[in-house]
Protein backbone atom coordinates (compact mmCIF):
# COMPACT_ATOMS: atom_id res chain seq x y z
CA UNK A 1 0.00 0.00 0.00
CA UNK A 2 3.05 2.52 0.81
CA UNK A 3 4.57 2.02 -2.60
CA UNK A 4 1.30 2.50 -4.03
CA UNK A 5 0.87 5.37 -2.68
CA UNK A 6 4.60 6.64 -3.03
CA UNK A 7 4.15 5.85 -6.76
CA UNK A 8 0.58 7.82 -7.13
CA UNK A 9 2.60 11.03 -5.35
CA UNK A 10 5.71 10.57 -7.83
CA UNK A 11 3.10 10.84 -10.88
CA UNK A 12 1.43 13.25 -9.49
CA UNK A 13 4.85 15.35 -9.05
CA UNK A 14 5.47 14.22 -12.44
CA UNK A 15 2.13 15.57 -13.88
CA UNK A 16 2.66 18.86 -11.67
CA UNK A 17 6.61 19.48 -13.35
CA UNK A 18 5.12 18.75 -17.29
CA UNK A 19 2.10 21.15 -16.54
CA UNK A 20 4.10 23.72 -15.16
CA UNK A 21 6.32 23.42 -18.16
CA UNK A 22 4.06 23.27 -20.36
CA UNK A 23 2.50 26.30 -18.97
CA UNK A 24 5.76 28.23 -19.36
CA UNK A 25 6.30 27.58 -22.78
CA UNK A 26 2.56 28.79 -23.52
CA UNK A 27 3.77 31.82 -21.64
CA UNK A 28 6.86 32.34 -24.22
CA UNK A 29 4.51 31.45 -27.52
CA UNK A 30 1.98 33.92 -26.19
CA UNK A 31 4.34 36.46 -25.73
CA UNK A 32 6.24 35.83 -29.32
CA UNK A 33 2.94 35.85 -31.24
CA UNK A 34 2.15 39.32 -29.56
CA UNK A 35 5.43 40.40 -29.84
CA UNK A 36 5.12 42.24 -32.82
CA UNK A 37 2.05 43.86 -32.53
CA UNK A 38 2.44 45.07 -28.95
CA UNK A 39 6.24 45.98 -29.42
CA UNK A 40 5.38 49.67 -28.53
CA UNK A 41 3.53 48.88 -25.71
CA UNK A 42 6.47 46.69 -24.78
CA UNK A 43 9.18 49.47 -25.81
CA UNK A 44 7.40 51.83 -23.74
CA UNK A 45 7.02 50.15 -20.41
CA UNK A 46 9.51 47.54 -20.48
CA UNK A 47 12.48 49.17 -22.53
CA UNK A 48 15.06 45.72 -21.51
CA UNK A 49 12.95 43.29 -22.90
CA UNK A 50 12.78 44.97 -25.66
CA UNK A 51 16.50 45.50 -26.23
CA UNK A 52 16.42 41.32 -25.44
CA UNK A 53 14.01 40.33 -27.38
CA UNK A 54 14.58 42.17 -30.61
CA UNK A 55 17.53 39.67 -31.00
CA UNK A 56 15.07 36.79 -31.41
CA UNK A 57 12.86 38.48 -34.37
CA UNK A 58 16.86 40.07 -35.40
CA UNK A 59 14.93 43.37 -35.08
CA UNK A 60 17.71 46.17 -35.59
CA UNK A 61 17.08 50.28 -35.55
CA UNK A 62 16.35 51.69 -38.86
CA UNK A 63 19.45 53.67 -40.44
CA UNK A 64 17.36 56.48 -41.55
CA UNK A 65 15.00 57.17 -38.15
CA UNK A 66 18.13 56.39 -35.96
CA UNK A 67 20.18 58.86 -37.78
CA UNK A 68 17.51 61.53 -37.38
CA UNK A 69 17.41 61.21 -33.37
CA UNK A 70 21.36 60.79 -33.72
CA UNK A 71 21.09 64.42 -35.55
CA UNK A 72 18.56 65.75 -33.00
CA UNK A 73 20.87 64.63 -30.37
CA UNK A 74 23.55 66.34 -31.61
CA UNK A 75 21.92 69.50 -32.28
CA UNK A 76 20.99 69.77 -28.62
CA UNK A 77 24.59 69.50 -27.52
CA UNK A 78 25.83 71.79 -30.38
CA UNK A 79 22.63 74.26 -28.85
CA UNK A 80 24.12 73.83 -25.20
CA UNK A 81 27.68 74.62 -26.73
CA UNK A 82 27.26 77.44 -29.15
CA UNK A 83 23.60 78.53 -28.67
CA UNK A 84 20.92 78.92 -31.05
CA UNK A 85 22.18 81.26 -33.43
CA UNK A 86 25.58 80.27 -34.34
CA UNK A 87 26.49 79.31 -38.01
CA UNK A 88 27.48 75.33 -36.68
CA UNK A 89 24.12 75.49 -35.14
CA UNK A 90 22.43 76.68 -38.66
CA UNK A 91 24.50 74.06 -40.45
CA UNK A 92 22.81 71.20 -37.87
CA UNK A 93 18.85 72.63 -38.79
CA UNK A 94 19.68 72.43 -42.13
CA UNK A 95 20.57 68.91 -42.04
CA UNK A 96 17.58 67.83 -39.93
CA UNK A 97 15.39 69.92 -42.57
CA UNK A 98 16.87 67.95 -45.18
CA UNK A 99 16.39 65.06 -43.25
CA UNK A 100 12.47 65.40 -42.52
CA UNK A 101 11.94 65.60 -46.03
CA UNK A 102 13.54 62.56 -47.06
CA UNK A 103 11.91 60.86 -44.03
CA UNK A 104 8.74 62.28 -45.54
CA UNK A 105 9.52 60.78 -49.19
CA UNK A 106 10.57 57.57 -48.57
CA UNK A 107 8.47 56.77 -45.55
CA UNK A 108 10.90 54.40 -43.50
CA UNK A 109 8.19 53.25 -41.74
CA UNK A 110 6.76 51.02 -43.74
CA UNK A 111 9.21 48.23 -43.79
CA UNK A 112 7.35 47.74 -40.35
CA UNK A 113 4.13 47.98 -40.82
CA UNK A 114 4.22 51.74 -39.41
CA UNK A 115 2.99 53.93 -41.98
CA UNK A 116 0.62 54.99 -39.28
CA UNK A 117 3.09 56.45 -37.19
CA UNK A 118 4.40 58.20 -39.72
CA UNK A 119 1.40 60.39 -40.28
CA UNK A 120 0.58 60.61 -36.86
CA UNK A 121 4.12 62.17 -36.73
CA UNK A 122 2.67 64.86 -39.13
CA UNK A 123 -0.39 65.57 -38.31
CA UNK A 124 1.31 66.15 -34.61
CA UNK A 125 3.74 68.51 -36.25
CA UNK A 126 0.80 70.27 -38.55
CA UNK A 127 -0.83 71.10 -35.13
CA UNK A 128 2.04 72.34 -33.64
CA UNK A 129 3.00 75.14 -35.96
CA UNK A 130 0.03 75.16 -37.98
CA UNK A 131 0.90 74.28 -41.07
CA UNK A 132 -1.19 71.89 -43.70
CA UNK A 133 2.19 71.13 -45.60
CA UNK A 134 4.13 68.41 -43.59
CA UNK A 135 7.47 69.42 -45.50
CA UNK A 136 6.81 73.00 -44.78
CA UNK A 137 5.77 72.22 -41.37
CA UNK A 138 8.62 69.97 -40.36
CA UNK A 139 11.23 73.33 -42.05
CA UNK A 140 9.38 75.43 -40.26
CA UNK A 141 9.85 73.94 -36.70
CA UNK A 142 13.36 73.62 -37.58
CA UNK A 143 14.65 77.05 -38.32
CA UNK A 144 16.53 79.53 -35.92
CA UNK A 145 13.33 82.16 -36.18
CA UNK A 146 11.15 79.74 -35.22
CA UNK A 147 12.66 78.23 -32.11
CA UNK A 148 13.89 81.74 -30.85
CA UNK A 149 10.32 83.11 -31.06
CA UNK A 150 8.96 80.26 -29.54
CA UNK A 151 11.56 79.35 -27.32
CA UNK A 152 14.28 76.37 -27.53
CA UNK A 153 13.51 74.79 -24.25
CA UNK A 154 9.89 74.88 -24.86
CA UNK A 155 10.17 73.59 -28.40
CA UNK A 156 12.73 70.63 -28.02
CA UNK A 157 10.82 69.16 -24.84
CA UNK A 158 7.87 68.86 -27.51
CA UNK A 159 9.82 67.04 -29.77
CA UNK A 160 11.49 64.46 -27.16
CA UNK A 161 7.76 64.16 -25.51
CA UNK A 162 5.75 63.84 -28.77
CA UNK A 163 7.69 63.42 -31.75
CA UNK A 164 10.70 61.32 -30.32
CA UNK A 165 8.86 58.02 -28.67
CA UNK A 166 6.96 57.65 -32.05
CA UNK A 167 10.06 58.11 -34.23
CA UNK A 168 12.27 55.56 -31.71
CA UNK A 169 9.34 52.63 -32.38
CA UNK A 170 10.50 52.23 -35.90
CA UNK A 171 12.80 49.21 -36.77
CA UNK A 172 14.30 47.59 -39.94
CA UNK A 173 14.09 43.20 -39.88
CA UNK A 174 15.72 41.08 -42.29
CA UNK A 175 14.42 38.90 -44.15
CA UNK A 176 15.25 35.45 -44.55
CA UNK A 177 15.72 33.35 -47.73
CA UNK A 178 12.53 31.70 -47.71
CA UNK A 179 11.05 35.03 -47.69
CA UNK A 180 10.09 35.33 -44.02
CA UNK A 181 11.78 37.43 -41.74
CA UNK A 182 14.15 36.39 -39.57
CA UNK A 183 12.60 34.63 -36.68
CA UNK A 184 15.13 32.70 -33.89
CA UNK A 185 11.92 31.69 -31.53
CA UNK A 186 12.63 28.45 -32.04
CA UNK A 187 15.93 28.59 -30.51
CA UNK A 188 13.74 28.76 -27.82
CA UNK A 189 11.01 26.48 -28.41
CA UNK A 190 13.27 23.84 -28.80
CA UNK A 191 14.52 22.56 -25.67
CA UNK A 192 10.35 22.70 -24.57
CA UNK A 193 9.65 20.45 -27.89
CA UNK A 194 12.22 17.91 -26.75
CA UNK A 195 11.29 17.72 -23.30
CA UNK A 196 7.45 17.21 -24.86
CA UNK A 197 8.49 14.31 -26.93
CA UNK A 198 10.51 12.38 -24.56
CA UNK A 199 7.35 12.84 -22.35
CA UNK A 200 5.04 11.68 -25.35
CA UNK A 201 7.10 8.53 -25.90
CA UNK A 202 7.45 7.74 -22.67
CA UNK A 203 3.59 7.66 -22.45
CA UNK A 204 3.17 5.91 -25.78
CA UNK A 205 5.57 2.86 -24.13
CA UNK A 206 3.66 2.85 -21.13
CA UNK A 207 0.31 2.82 -23.14
CA UNK A 208 1.69 0.41 -25.68
CA UNK A 209 2.86 -2.01 -23.07
CA UNK A 210 -0.47 -2.11 -21.05
CA UNK A 211 -2.16 -2.47 -24.41
CA UNK A 212 -0.12 -5.01 -26.29
CA UNK A 213 -3.20 -4.79 -29.02
CA UNK A 214 -2.55 -1.31 -29.78
CA UNK A 215 -0.45 -0.30 -32.85
CA UNK A 216 2.25 2.35 -32.01
CA UNK A 217 0.21 4.80 -33.84
CA UNK A 218 -2.99 4.03 -31.61
CA UNK A 219 -0.58 4.56 -28.62
CA UNK A 220 0.89 8.01 -29.11
CA UNK A 221 -2.93 9.43 -30.64
CA UNK A 222 -4.59 8.08 -27.00
CA UNK A 223 -3.47 11.54 -25.68
CA UNK A 224 -3.75 13.32 -29.12
CA UNK A 225 -3.69 16.54 -27.60
CA UNK A 226 0.30 16.43 -26.61
CA UNK A 227 0.93 16.51 -30.25
CA UNK A 228 0.42 20.52 -30.27
CA UNK A 229 3.20 20.49 -27.75
CA UNK A 230 5.83 19.31 -30.59
CA UNK A 231 5.00 20.56 -33.51
CA UNK A 232 6.03 24.15 -34.71
CA UNK A 233 3.29 25.38 -36.09
CA UNK A 234 -0.36 26.41 -34.78
CA UNK A 235 1.89 27.04 -30.93
CA UNK A 236 -1.52 28.85 -29.93
CA UNK A 237 -3.70 25.72 -29.82
CA UNK A 238 -0.84 24.89 -27.02
CA UNK A 239 -3.42 26.25 -25.08
CA UNK A 240 -5.79 23.08 -25.13
CA UNK A 241 -3.27 20.56 -23.64
CA UNK A 242 -1.81 23.18 -20.90
CA UNK A 243 -5.19 23.52 -19.92
CA UNK A 244 -5.58 19.43 -19.66
CA UNK A 245 -2.48 18.76 -18.13
CA UNK A 246 -3.06 21.59 -15.28
CA UNK A 247 -6.69 19.71 -14.97
CA UNK A 248 -5.15 16.76 -14.12
CA UNK A 249 -2.36 17.69 -12.45
CA UNK A 250 -4.78 19.29 -9.95
CA UNK A 251 -3.62 22.67 -10.69
CA UNK A 252 -6.26 24.36 -11.78
CA UNK A 253 -10.31 23.08 -11.40
CA UNK A 254 -12.23 22.72 -14.90
CA UNK A 255 -14.33 20.43 -14.35
CA UNK A 256 -17.11 23.43 -14.70
CA UNK A 257 -16.11 24.59 -18.22
CA UNK A 258 -15.36 20.73 -19.45
CA UNK A 259 -19.33 20.62 -18.42
CA UNK A 260 -20.00 23.41 -20.81
CA UNK A 261 -17.98 22.49 -23.36
CA UNK A 262 -19.31 18.77 -23.52
CA UNK A 263 -23.08 20.29 -23.13
CA UNK A 264 -22.23 22.22 -26.19
CA UNK A 265 -21.23 19.72 -28.20
CA UNK A 266 -23.48 17.27 -26.73
CA UNK A 267 -26.51 19.56 -27.44
CA UNK A 268 -25.70 20.48 -31.27
CA UNK A 269 -24.63 16.81 -31.82
CA UNK A 270 -27.53 14.98 -30.34
CA UNK A 271 -29.81 17.74 -32.55
CA UNK A 272 -28.39 16.48 -36.20
CA UNK A 273 -28.25 13.01 -34.52
CA UNK A 274 -32.13 13.00 -33.23
CA UNK A 275 -33.21 14.47 -36.80
CA UNK A 276 -30.80 12.03 -39.09
CA UNK A 277 -32.33 8.49 -36.93
CA UNK A 278 -35.86 10.09 -36.80
CA UNK A 279 -35.75 11.49 -41.07
CA UNK A 280 -33.60 7.86 -41.48
CA UNK A 281 -36.41 5.39 -39.91
CA UNK A 282 -39.29 7.35 -41.88
CA UNK A 283 -37.48 6.72 -44.91
CA UNK A 284 -37.21 3.06 -44.29
CA UNK A 285 -40.93 2.96 -43.52
CA UNK A 286 -41.94 4.92 -47.06
CA UNK A 287 -39.09 2.55 -49.28
CA UNK A 288 -40.86 -0.66 -47.65
CA UNK A 289 -44.63 0.96 -48.48
CA UNK A 290 -43.30 1.99 -51.88
CA UNK A 291 -41.99 -1.91 -52.53
CA UNK A 292 -45.22 -3.11 -51.15
CA UNK A 293 -44.47 -5.34 -47.92
CA UNK A 294 -47.53 -3.86 -46.39
CA UNK A 295 -49.17 -5.52 -49.21
CA UNK A 296 -47.45 -9.02 -48.54
CA UNK A 297 -47.88 -8.30 -44.65
CA UNK A 298 -51.32 -8.56 -44.75
CA UNK A 299 -51.21 -11.34 -47.48
CA UNK A 300 -48.70 -13.49 -45.87
CA UNK A 301 -48.49 -15.08 -49.19
CA UNK A 302 -44.95 -14.79 -49.02
CA UNK A 303 -42.11 -13.53 -46.47
CA UNK A 304 -40.20 -11.00 -47.07
CA UNK A 305 -37.08 -10.99 -48.57
CA UNK A 306 -35.45 -8.20 -47.29
CA UNK A 307 -35.93 -9.33 -43.89
CA UNK A 308 -33.33 -11.67 -41.98
CA UNK A 309 -34.23 -14.02 -39.56
CA UNK A 310 -31.24 -15.24 -37.10
CA UNK A 311 -32.98 -18.08 -35.26
CA UNK A 312 -35.91 -19.34 -37.40
CA UNK A 313 -38.13 -18.27 -34.78
CA UNK A 314 -41.02 -16.21 -34.56
CA UNK A 315 -40.10 -13.82 -31.78
CA UNK A 316 -43.48 -12.01 -31.57
CA UNK A 317 -45.42 -15.28 -31.44
CA UNK A 318 -42.66 -16.42 -28.95
CA UNK A 319 -43.27 -13.41 -27.17
CA UNK A 320 -47.11 -13.52 -27.26
CA UNK A 321 -47.34 -16.97 -25.52
CA UNK A 322 -44.56 -15.94 -23.02
CA UNK A 323 -46.72 -13.15 -21.71
CA UNK A 324 -49.90 -15.33 -21.87
CA UNK A 325 -48.29 -18.11 -19.92
CA UNK A 326 -47.38 -15.32 -17.51
CA UNK A 327 -50.84 -13.55 -17.13
CA UNK A 328 -52.32 -16.97 -16.86
CA UNK A 329 -50.33 -18.92 -13.85
CA UNK A 330 -48.43 -16.33 -12.09
CA UNK A 331 -50.72 -13.03 -12.49
CA UNK A 332 -54.21 -14.03 -12.45
CA UNK A 333 -53.86 -16.48 -9.16
CA UNK A 334 -52.27 -13.42 -6.96
CA UNK A 335 -55.27 -11.04 -8.31
CA UNK A 336 -58.35 -13.29 -8.02
CA UNK A 337 -59.09 -11.89 -4.64
CA UNK A 338 -59.88 -8.86 -6.32
CA UNK A 339 -61.59 -9.92 -9.14
CA UNK A 340 -64.20 -11.77 -6.76
CA UNK A 341 -64.49 -8.63 -4.61
CA UNK A 342 -64.95 -6.79 -8.00
CA UNK A 343 -67.87 -9.11 -9.43
CA UNK A 344 -69.74 -9.81 -5.79
CA UNK A 345 -69.91 -5.59 -5.86
CA UNK A 346 -71.55 -5.79 -9.43
CA UNK A 347 -73.99 -8.32 -8.38
CA UNK A 348 -74.85 -6.63 -5.44
CA UNK A 349 -75.87 -3.43 -7.43
CA UNK A 350 -78.08 -5.93 -9.47
CA UNK A 351 -79.39 -7.40 -6.44
CA UNK A 352 -80.45 -4.34 -5.48
CA UNK A 353 -81.97 -3.25 -8.60
CA UNK A 354 -84.41 -6.10 -9.22
CA UNK A 355 -87.63 -5.06 -8.06
CA UNK A 356 -88.34 -8.87 -6.48
CA UNK A 357 -85.03 -8.29 -4.69
CA UNK A 358 -86.58 -5.03 -2.48
CA UNK A 359 -90.02 -6.57 -1.56
CA UNK A 360 -87.66 -9.21 -0.01
CA UNK A 361 -85.50 -7.24 2.19
CA UNK A 362 -88.75 -6.54 4.56
CA UNK A 363 -88.12 -10.35 5.81
CA UNK A 364 -85.78 -10.92 8.40
CA UNK A 365 -82.01 -12.70 7.01
CA UNK A 366 -82.35 -11.82 3.86
CA UNK A 367 -79.42 -9.34 3.87
CA UNK A 368 -77.15 -11.83 5.13
CA UNK A 369 -78.45 -14.29 2.53
CA UNK A 370 -77.93 -11.74 -0.12
CA UNK A 371 -74.15 -11.00 0.68
CA UNK A 372 -73.62 -15.04 0.88
CA UNK A 373 -75.04 -15.36 -2.17
CA UNK A 374 -73.26 -12.60 -4.29
CA UNK A 375 -69.95 -13.95 -2.85
CA UNK A 376 -70.28 -17.92 -3.77
CA UNK A 377 -71.45 -16.19 -7.16
CA UNK A 378 -68.48 -14.05 -7.91
CA UNK A 379 -65.85 -16.98 -6.60
CA UNK A 380 -67.79 -19.44 -8.92
CA UNK A 381 -67.62 -17.14 -11.97
CA UNK A 382 -64.31 -16.31 -11.45
CA UNK A 383 -63.12 -20.01 -10.27
CA UNK A 384 -65.03 -20.99 -13.59
CA UNK A 385 -63.61 -18.29 -15.82
CA UNK A 386 -59.95 -19.03 -14.73
CA UNK A 387 -60.67 -22.66 -15.40
CA UNK A 388 -61.83 -22.01 -19.05
CA UNK A 389 -58.82 -19.72 -19.36
CA UNK A 390 -56.70 -22.36 -18.84
CA UNK A 391 -58.60 -25.46 -20.75
CA UNK A 392 -57.78 -23.39 -23.72
CA UNK A 393 -54.44 -22.47 -22.94
CA UNK A 394 -53.62 -25.83 -22.45
CA UNK A 395 -55.32 -27.78 -24.68
CA UNK A 396 -53.96 -28.25 -28.09
CA UNK A 397 -56.96 -28.46 -29.89
CA UNK A 398 -58.03 -25.02 -28.91
CA UNK A 399 -54.55 -23.50 -29.53
CA UNK A 400 -54.56 -25.24 -33.15
CA UNK A 401 -58.30 -23.94 -33.80
CA UNK A 402 -57.07 -20.48 -32.18
CA UNK A 403 -54.46 -20.00 -34.41
CA UNK A 404 -56.26 -21.56 -37.59
CA UNK A 405 -58.88 -18.57 -36.85
CA UNK A 406 -55.99 -15.99 -36.73
CA UNK A 407 -54.54 -17.50 -39.79
CA UNK A 408 -57.76 -17.16 -41.69
CA UNK A 409 -58.97 -14.02 -40.58
CA UNK A 410 -55.37 -12.40 -41.87
CA UNK A 411 -55.61 -14.10 -44.92
CA UNK A 412 -58.90 -13.31 -45.63
CA UNK A 413 -58.64 -9.93 -44.36
CA UNK A 414 -55.80 -9.29 -46.78
CA UNK A 415 -57.43 -10.89 -49.67
CA UNK A 416 -60.44 -8.72 -49.16
CA UNK A 417 -58.13 -5.15 -49.00
CA UNK A 418 -56.68 -6.37 -52.17
CA UNK A 419 -59.62 -7.20 -54.09
CA UNK A 420 -60.95 -3.33 -53.68
CA UNK A 421 -57.78 -1.96 -54.24
CA UNK A 422 -57.88 -0.94 -50.77
CA UNK A 423 -54.12 -1.29 -50.24
CA UNK A 424 -52.98 0.88 -52.95
CA UNK A 425 -54.87 4.03 -51.18
CA UNK A 426 -53.32 3.06 -47.24
CA UNK A 427 -50.07 3.06 -48.80
CA UNK A 428 -50.45 6.01 -50.52
CA UNK A 429 -52.55 7.69 -47.46
CA UNK A 430 -49.01 6.26 -45.28
CA UNK A 431 -46.69 7.40 -47.46
CA UNK A 432 -48.01 11.08 -47.36
CA UNK A 433 -48.90 10.60 -43.31
CA UNK A 434 -45.04 9.89 -42.96
CA UNK A 435 -43.49 12.68 -45.14
CA UNK A 436 -46.07 15.17 -43.19
CA UNK A 437 -44.09 13.76 -39.96
CA UNK A 438 -40.56 14.80 -41.38
CA UNK A 439 -41.96 18.39 -42.29
CA UNK A 440 -44.01 19.01 -38.85
CA UNK A 441 -42.84 17.03 -36.14
CA UNK A 442 -38.79 16.70 -36.98
CA UNK A 443 -38.63 20.75 -37.38
CA UNK A 444 -40.20 20.44 -33.82
CA UNK A 445 -36.60 18.43 -32.60
CA UNK A 446 -34.67 21.51 -33.79
CA UNK A 447 -36.89 24.13 -32.14
CA UNK A 448 -36.51 21.75 -28.79
CA UNK A 449 -33.99 23.41 -25.93
CA UNK A 450 -31.63 20.81 -25.72
CA UNK A 451 -29.92 22.04 -23.33
CA UNK A 452 -32.99 22.10 -21.02
CA UNK A 453 -32.69 18.03 -22.20
CA UNK A 454 -28.96 17.95 -20.71
CA UNK A 455 -30.16 19.13 -17.28
CA UNK A 456 -33.00 16.39 -16.89
CA UNK A 457 -30.22 13.84 -17.75
CA UNK A 458 -28.18 15.17 -15.51
CA UNK A 459 -30.22 15.46 -12.54
CA UNK A 460 -31.59 11.61 -13.48
CA UNK A 461 -28.21 10.45 -13.42
CA UNK A 462 -27.58 12.64 -9.99
CA UNK A 463 -30.41 10.80 -8.66
CA UNK A 464 -28.91 6.91 -9.27
CA UNK A 465 -26.28 7.74 -8.10
CA UNK A 466 -27.10 9.12 -4.87
CA UNK A 467 -29.63 7.20 -4.20
CA UNK A 468 -27.71 3.43 -4.26
CA UNK A 469 -24.88 5.06 -2.31
CA UNK A 470 -27.12 6.24 0.56
CA UNK A 471 -27.64 2.58 0.97
CA UNK A 472 -24.45 1.22 0.77
CA UNK A 473 -23.08 0.53 4.23
CA UNK A 474 -19.31 1.94 4.94
CA UNK A 475 -16.78 -0.59 5.49
CA UNK A 476 -13.53 0.30 7.43
CA UNK A 477 -10.22 0.09 6.45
Amino acid sequence: MSNRKTSRLLDLWFERIIAIAATVNLGFVLFDLSYIYWRDLYFRSFPPIVHLYDAVKDIQPHRETDNYLSTVKALEEQVSQTGLQSPQTAAKLEEIRRLSTEIIDTNPFGGANKTGILEKIKNRMRDRVSEESAKQAFAKFWSQPYLLQKGWNQEIDFFNSRIQPLIATNYFRQIGENGEPIDRFWLIDLPFILLFGVELLGRSFSIKRRHPEFSWLESILWRWYNLFLIIPFWRWMRIVPVLIKLDKAGIMNLQSIRTQIHRGVVSNFAEELTEIVVVRVINQVQISIKRGELTRWLSQKEAFRQYIDINDVNEVEALTTIFIQTVIYQVFPKVQPEIIAILQHNIDIALKQSPVYRNLQILPGIGQIQTQLSEQMATQIATTLYNAIITVAEDPTSGKLSSQLMQRFTDILGGEMQKKHVISEIQTLLFDFLEEIKLNYVQRLSQEDFEQIIEQTRKMKAQTTIQPTAIVPKVKD
